[in-house]
């Protein structure tokens, strides 16, 4: 599969985005699906998990209350809706799928369980 994600850009600090990830092929709906993003000079981390299903969601500490993930298997899109965002937000967001089938593996965000990364997408908070 491969994916596409859209979306970043510049936003002052407490603006919203909202970001996409196109999906190609036909098993999309069978993978669980995640957002993880990387500031300049810092390691990846991750944002958001979701369940193939999307009945099943997952946050880091970091976003929770503040940013939603969801997904339109009939569109094989995923989404990251990213409300009062702040500086330290400021990253590249790269979506990624499991193909597992498995979600208790990847919903915490282990990396590794993910077998196809998207590009990435440019997100810039300013103060």
């Amino acid at each position: 599969v491969q994916l596409q994600a859209s979306g970043g850009g510049l936003v002052q600090a407490g603006g919203s985005l909202r970001l996409s990830c196109a999906a190609s092929g036909r098993t999309f709906s069978t993978y669980n699906m995640g957002w993880f993003r990387q500031a300049l000079g810092k390691e990846r981390e991750f944002v958001a998990s979701t369940s193939w299903s999307g009945d099943s969601t997952y946050y880091a500490d970091s976003v929770k209350g503040r940013f939603t993930i969801s997904r339109e298997n009939a569109k094989n899109t995923l989404y990251l809706q990213m409300n009062s965002l702040k500086p330290e937000d400021t990253a590249v967001y790269y979506c990624a799928a499991d193909r597992s089938g498995t979600y208790y593996y990847s919903r915490t965000g282990d990396p590794h369980q993910y077998d196809y990364w998207g590009q990435g997408t440019q997100v810039t908070v300013s103060s």
